[in-house]
């Protein structure tokens, strides 16, 4: 199975390429973008091709959906990624995003996060799409809920930092279509 592309009026979303591979290792490298995620900035274009290769495209084939390439239609730039990720060691389905700073505060995580649940939910069937953040990520919280989903709990985890917190956010299918959240 492989995923698709997807498209809002701004801004197309796309599976990644080795093309892709600079605009990725770019956005990843950078600290203010990498910081409320767990990940360390990337210092070599190996990290970024080995996540790409690994991590990325299995996903797409094994399950018709993965972190995507986010274009702007107008000018064909990348802004960074967003889509589902299935989380084996949680067996659930995660939507997450990355923008580089410069495309911050324009609402593209909530557009594309948008069209990735709806894809989630009516083609993919999903009963349920988490999203999770550090307590401290206000920005994420907020396209979470701007999304539809909701609150579940709050937990600690070593993963990030010893001290660190994480908030975690469900929609669930019933939700979903209740609540009309189709695009």
């Amino acid at each position: 199975m492989t995923a698709i592309c997807l498209e809002t009026p701004r801004l197309l979303l796309r599976p990644h390429t080795m093309s892709d591979l600079t605009d990725f290792y770019a956005l990843n490298s950078v600290w203010e973008v990498v910081k409320y995620t767990g990940d360390a900035p990337m210092q070599r274009w190996e990290e970024a091709k080995k996540v790409l290769q690994e991590v990325i495209f299995p996903q797409y084939e094994r399950y018709g959906h993965g972190r995507m390439a986010v274009i702007l239609k107008k000018t064909g730039e990348y802004l960074g990624w967003c889509g589902l990720k299935y989380l084996e060691e949680e067996n659930e389905i995660d939507v997450g995003y990355r923008f580089s700073e410069a495309h911050w505060g324009k609402g593209y995580a909530t557009e594309s996060a948008k069209i990735c649940l709806n894809d989630g939910f009516v083609r993919l069937q999903l009963q349920r799409v988490i999203g999770e953040i550090d307590t401290e990520n206000a920005a994420s919280r907020q396209v979470l809920l701007k999304c539809g989903m909701t609150f579940v709990k709050k937990y600690q985890t070593p993963i990030i930092e010893p001290n660190d917190w994480l908030e975690q956010y469900w929609l669930e299918r019933p939700n979903f279509i209740k609540n009309n959240l189709y695009l």
